[in-house]
């Protein structure tokens, strides 16, 4: 091949395209959290193949090596490593170890074999690809990381003046595992799921999402399973948070203690820097609502009126990357201060439970400041997101059915039916099933149903209590049942006990 053939070779990624900047040279740049249009911006296309983020070690790296074995007329590699959320991924310093370090064989975190990314990062590269080809891609292409836009824009731009070099292979493709999931049918719109602890929270999420959720194209080249409108709430989240032994969670403390700045604090606009939450909330529409909140229940404990904020009526024109998180109520009941977090888009597998502790951690924040400042002795409340898109991308899939096979089952099997709709009593007098309906705190009873159909008390009870938790409904139904049964035969009921003939 002739240099200028080399030179108008456009770069075609096989994966992801719509999400990487194409161009014409030999150097791809790996941005990372860096906004890769803020580099495109800055060069010309015959300066760079393609220009295009470097999220996950795990969900990243494997992807982009796919793309470089397809494109081998890339021989240069700019990583970029500039931002505090690289850091707290790991993905541009693990794909770095990849050139520098190597890799071995090893297993991904649901088991199946992989080459594992010499790293103190967690990186995966598919099996599929043979090592002596990965070998020989660590030895083709040049690397070179950089600390800002302007180190990376110059250094690809010195690549960019060198003689082209020949391609070091033939376009090499390798077939791409994939997981179809098995969808249940199921409602739309609207799903309400509780628990006392975001890990147990977080499970059902994944549970419900991954049973009934809608398979969808998704703007970034894939599919995801998706719910519309699911309403979580967190009820009993210990302060510093509840991690449990092993760790299923797909974050750990020290993430989520470096991630809880993002949303209480205010940090700088910096050119290619995604904006943070905390600067959406401290400073983008030049006022501090935190404190806004703060000052108006310390005000007035009873204010409907705690409203913060994260949408800009600019985002849906000029904002590549608007905020998911984009509506904040705080509220205040019976001495308990709730906060319900309303997102437009949200990755419920790899994101939602780092969203609930930092906002968590913004409710006590705030709890703290107006019991301070107005001498109020208050609750932490529950916590509420709203989430309009809830989602788990294709590549969770797998690493989402895990996690139902090894935490969902334990989470079932563990459940106490403490219904907040309250309890039941059976009895059977006089001919006559009686359903005595009493409160969950202190028993007390506030409905009496009777009949002699079991299908009847269901419907009556059904339509006054129609929130009532499906396994207690499930139960309350199989006792109606085997009282029927024992009015109809004259045996002796006694609820949770089995049916007693009269002469036994």
């Amino acid at each position: 091949m002739t240099s200028s053939l080399i030179r108008e070779t456009l770069y075609k990624p096989l994966y992801k395209p719509n999400q990487i900047i194409c161009g014409t040279g030999q150097t791809v740049v790996a941005t990372g959290w860096t906004v890769k249009e803020s580099v495109a911006k800055h060069l010309q296309p015959y300066e760079y193949a393609g220009i295009g983020a470097c999220y996950s070690p795990t969900r990243g790296i494997s992807l982009l090596i796919r793309n470089l074995l397809a494109n081998p007329f890339v021989r240069y590699l700019v990583v970029i490593n500039a931002t505090k959320e690289d850091r707290n991924a790991g993905a541009v310093e693990c794909l770095i170890d990849f050139f520098r370090n190597g890799f071995e064989l090893g297993l991904t975190d649901t088991g199946k074999q992989c080459w594992l990314i010499r790293s103190t990062a967690t990186g995966y590269i598919d099996i599929e690809i043979p090592s002596e080809v990965l070998e020989q891609l660590r030895q083709s292409i040049e690397w070179v990381e950089a600390k800002t836009i302007t180190d990376a824009v110059n250094k690809v731009k010195r690549l960019a003046l060198r003689e082209p070099i020949e391609p070091w292979s033939n376009p090499l493709t390798y077939d791409l595992a994939t997981l179809e999931p098995t969808v249940l049918p199921g409602t739309r719109y609207g799903h309400r799921i509780e628990g006392r602890t975001i890990a147990e929270t977080w499970v059902k999420i994944v549970h419900r999402i991954k049973t009934t959720g809608t398979i969808r194209p998704t703007l970034y080249d894939g599919q995801w399973q998706e719910l519309i409108d699911l309403v979580a709430i967190v009820t009993d989240e210990p302060e510093q948070f509840y991690f449990p032994e092993p760790n299923y969670l797909p974050c750990d403390r020290t993430f989520i203690n470096q991630y809880v700045s993002q949303i209480l604090d205010d940090a700088p606009s910096i050119d290619g820097v995604k904006y943070t939450y905390g600067q959406r909330l401290r400073s983008h529409f030049g006022l501090d609502q935190i404190e806004q909140v703060i000052d108006k229940l310390s005000t007035d404990i009873d204010s409907a009126r705690a409203v913060m904020s994260l949408w800009d009526v600019q985002d849906g024109e000029a904002n590549n990357s608007p905020p998911c998180l984009n509506h904040i109520w705080v509220r205040v009941v019976d001495n308990e201060l709730s906060l319900t977090a309303t997102f437009r888009s949200n990755d419920m597998f790899s994101a939602w439970v780092a969203n609930a502790m930092g906002l968590r951690a913004l409710q006590k924040h705030i709890l703290d400041q107006v019991c301070d400042r107005a001498n109020h002795n208050l609750q932490m409340g529950a916590l509420i997101t709203i989430s309009q898109s809830a989602h788990i991308y294709d590549d969770c899939w797998e690493n989402a059915d895990n996690l139902i096979q090894n935490q969902y089952k334990k989470l079932v099997a563990q459940r106490d039916y403490a219904d907040p709709s309250g309890s039941f009593v059976i009895n059977v007098q006089d001919d006559t099933i009686i359903v005595e309906h009493m409160t969950p705190g202190t028993g007390s009873v506030v409905n009496c149903y009777s009949g002699k159909s079991a299908t009847g008390l269901c419907r009556q009870i059904a339509a006054d209590c129609p929130a009532l938790q499906v396994g207690h409904a499930m139960y309350l139904g199989s006792e109606l049942q085997k009282a029927e049964v024992a009015l109809l035969n004259k045996f002796l009921y006694t609820q949770d006990k089995a049916l007693k003939s009269n002469s036994s």
